[in-house]
């Protein structure tokens, strides 16, 4: 005899996660809060020769030397050159630490999984793959990144 009350349904429908939105020009994104290392002030990269356009170089980050990229020009949007209120969110990964730099840290959002909506069909531009999800938030959509599209692994050799 089966009854109605299954479990893992309602862990479902109540599960939540917290992302960390930032701007990136007019445009918001987000990411995982469990992949977010820490949040630094903007500090200038030591740029490499050959590396991507999207990669501003590297900064000492307690003594380990870690990549910096650009995540609007990672995304195609028109560069812009960081401002005071830019920073590096630094990102761990599976295996390696990256960090990103951003125009500014929005806020902390937690979100019901179900409010997480998949993004539409694109066309074969590139950039379809990096948003894993959006999010309605009051009257603005906040795009949710997929950190392993965006920095596949090899990302910050090339820097």
């Amino acid at each position: 005899m089966m009854t109605q009350d299954h479990a893992p349904d309602s862990q479902k429908h109540n599960s939540e996660v917290e992302l960390l939105s930032f701007r990136i020009g007019t445009h918001e994104y987000s990411v995982d809060i469990m992949s977010v290392r820490e949040i630094r002030g903007w500090t200038r990269a030591t740029s490499l020769p050959h590396a991507p356009c999207y990669v501003h170089g590297v900064i000492n980050l307690r003594g380990a030397v870690l990549p910096v990229v650009d995540l609007g020009r990672r995304l195609g949007l028109e560069a812009e050159e960081p401002g005071e209120r830019s920073v590096i969110i630094v990102l761990d990964l599976t295996e390696r630490t990256v960090g990103v730099r951003v125009d500014a840290v929005s806020d902390i959002l937690s979100i019901s999984t179900e409010a997480l909506q998949p993004p539409p069909e694109m066309l074969s531009d590139g950039s379809g793959g990096f948003v894993r999800g959006l999010i309605m938030i009051e009257d603005r959509m906040v795009r949710v990144l997929d950190l392993e599209a965006v920095l596949p692994p090899g990302t910050e050799a090339a820097a």
